[in-house]
């Protein structure tokens, strides 16, 4: 079992332990939703902070971006979670859901960046694809002859008879994952604009629709199952964050896109098309409840986890640069709300 995996366990396990979902007794513990894919980064720095010994160790789980936004957003008070991660930005509908429900003052901060990966194992040989031809293989309509017709595409030769000769079979996240939203927005939407057959006929939310045939299996919000599935199956591609490619690089290999490879010097220079940044959410409001909550996020700031060579750089996350971590610094230090007005 890898430490990312002992890590989820070990957070279930505490969440469970504790009845999360219904505690209504004050706190004395931070309790931390969302993203899988910053999951590792959030784990690690509740790690050290709990170590630190001033505080306990927050409660880390994993529910995907938009399960945790539900979560967070659904109220305040001791019987919902103080922070959320977020491998998207947070949409105004969520934003109306918080306000909604007496969550007024929201402290966003960027904690990085990510690269979304298709990757393969190592046992095959690795993909070069542009966006067309992976939206040509995972769309769930496509044109032909001028007419909008299911997918027909079975193998990748189908597509483009350059790729082998292998049946499409690609393992990905559930739509409530924001990993899937910004591979629907970075290459789904994306690769369709670029196909000139689609003009007119296939456009704005018809070109993230993903078939449903079989091609695309929906393996959860936990990335290593897909890895551990990848190695079980060559042939197959999967889904999911930078770290967990640099994480699993003796067993998995990444696709180039558009001829880029997903490295951390590319995503963090912007030259590999499908990256993002990475975000938590604070209630401020919070922050005089529960304990700890302004320290854990100056551990997540300091200089030991998030700058050049910390801890946090360490687990696979692409760092900001210095301007634009002096500038989430200054967010921490001054616990600013996000103007949501301007959103």
């Amino acid at each position: 079992m890898t430490l990312k995996s002992t890590l989820v366990a070990l957070a279930a396990t505490a969440v469970i332990a504790t009845g999360f979902a219904g505690a209504a007794e004050a706190r004395d513990q931070i309790r931390i939703v969302g993203s899988s894919t910053v999951f590792p980064f959030a784990t690690a720095v509740a790690e050290a902070f709990g170590k630190a010994g001033t505080f306990k160790a927050p409660i880390v789980e994993s529910t995907g971006t938009g399960g945790g936004l539900k979560l967070f957003c659904a109220g305040v008070g001791d019987s919902y979670p103080d922070i959320t991660n977020a491998s998207r930005r947070i949409k105004r509908s969520e934003i109306d859901t918080c306000q909604n429900n007496g969550i007024q003052d929201i402290i966003e901060l960027t904690v990085g960046y990510d690269g979304i990966v298709l990757a393969n194992s190592k046992k095959a040989p690795a993909f070069d694809l542009s966006r067309a031809q992976i939206w040509k293989a995972l769309s769930a309509s496509i044109v032909v002859n001028g007419a909008v017709v299911p997918n027909p595409y079975k193998t990748w030769n189908e597509i483009d008879a350059k790729l082998p000769a292998e049946k499409i079979e690609v393992l990905g996240p559930p739509p409530t994952s924001g990993t899937r939203d910004a591979f629907n927005e970075l290459v789904m939407e994306k690769g369709c604009e670029d196909i000139a057959d689609n003009k007119g006929l296939i456009a704005g939310k018809d070109c993230m629709k993903i078939r449903e045939d079989g091609v695309f299996v929906e393996a959860g919000e936990n990335d290593n199952l897909i890895v551990q599935k990848l190695v079980a199956n060559p042939t197959a591609l999967g889904i999911f964050g930078y770290s967990y490619l640099e994480e699993n690089e003796d067993k998995i290999q990444g696709s180039h896109i558009g001829g880029v490879a997903p490295t951390y010097e590319n995503v963090q220079a912007g030259t590999y098309p499908v990256s993002r940044p990475l975000f938590f959410y604070v209630k401020k409001y919070q922050i005089g409840s529960v304990p700890g909550i302004a320290e854990y996020m100056n551990e997540f700031f300091s200089d030991r986890a998030i700058a050049a060579n910390g801890y946090l750089e360490g687990k696979g996350l692409i760092l900001l640069s210095p301007a634009e971590l002096a500038k989430q610094r200054d967010v921490v230090k001054n616990l600013t709300p996000m103007d949501t007005a301007a959103f």
